[in-house]
């Protein structure tokens, strides 16, 4: 399809779906204000593609006034999928700055938690890049399944129930803020997409991942994937219902919580 015509499928086909997902996100979690200049940091995947290109729609139909640049890091891709970015950047109308880091050859030699090193490396570059090029906000790809896995993963794995936010300050980088506009989009919605307009695009290309796909390691990630579609079968809100827990946590009934480095018990105050 040429460029506009995935550009408009987005706000008529798609637009219950996922356009009118991403507005509601925007508008309810206030992830954008006026004078924002924002990065969208595409990774090569179909979820910060899509996002970049609701970014572009919103930019011409909001009634804020906001700034827009298209960054992706390179942290060391193999020259191929380097190329599948750059070919889908151009096939979609995106004038894409990147630059590159020597994040993939640090996290290939890690064995404990390499995607949680990862993330926070790449998180750390993204800023600084979005800084020089005059951003005060960088946006990221990640939507509704992220946010209710992430949360499945801190209870399951960490003993905490921790969220992934559709936005926080950042404590590295100084008035620099990360937004997440597709908080709200299912990823098969994403996928519908994807699909609709015939598009191909570069899934996580590290080692790690790699192997997984390979079936040499687990993902956790993938099991509680899983998991939310097996329990589907017997409670079909099952996902909706997570996601909403994530707003109404009742604190009266909560036995435990941590603000800031602080633990608190509901014995405080009983």
């Amino acid at each position: 399809m040429k460029v506009d015509e995935i550009l408009h499928s987005i706000t008529k086909k798609f637009k219950k779906t996922i356009y009118k997902r991403f507005i509601h996100a925007v508008d309810q979690y206030q992830l954008i204000q006026e004078g924002d200049k924002i990065a969208v940091c595409i990774s090569g995947g179909k979820d910060s593609f899509l996002l970049a290109k609701c970014m572009e729609v919103l930019k011409i139909h909001w009634n804020v006034d906001f700034d827009v640049e298209y960054i992706c890091m390179d942290p060391g891709y193999l020259p191929k999928n380097r190329k599948l970015i750059e070919e889908n950047a151009k096939k979609l109308g995106i004038d894409l700055k990147i630059f590159t880091s020597p994040i993939f050859g640090i996290v290939n030699e890690i064995d404990k938690s390499p995607c949680y090193l990862c993330a926070r490396m790449r998180r750390g570059y993204l800023y600084e890049f979005a800084q020089s090029l005059g951003c005060n906000k960088i946006a990221l790809g990640h939507h509704f399944d992220d946010a209710i896995d992430t949360t499945l993963l801190s209870m399951f794995y960490g003993g905490q129930f921790k969220t992934m936010m559709p936005k926080l300050k950042s404590t590295s980088h100084k008035g620099m803020e990360l937004i997440r506009p597709l908080y709200m989009v299912r990823e098969e919605d994403i996928i519908h997409w994807v699909k609709y307009n015939n598009l191909k695009f570069l899934n996580c290309a590290c080692a790690v991942v790699q192997k997984v796909n390979e079936g040499m390691m687990s993902s956790k990630r993938k099991e509680i994937k899983q998991l939310i579609k097996t329990l589907k079968n017997s409670i079909p809100a099952v996902d909706n219902n997570i996601f909403k827990s994530l707003h109404s946590v009742c604190l009266d009934t909560v036995i435990g919580y941590k603000k800031g480095e602080n633990m608190h018990t509901f014995l405080e105050d009983y």
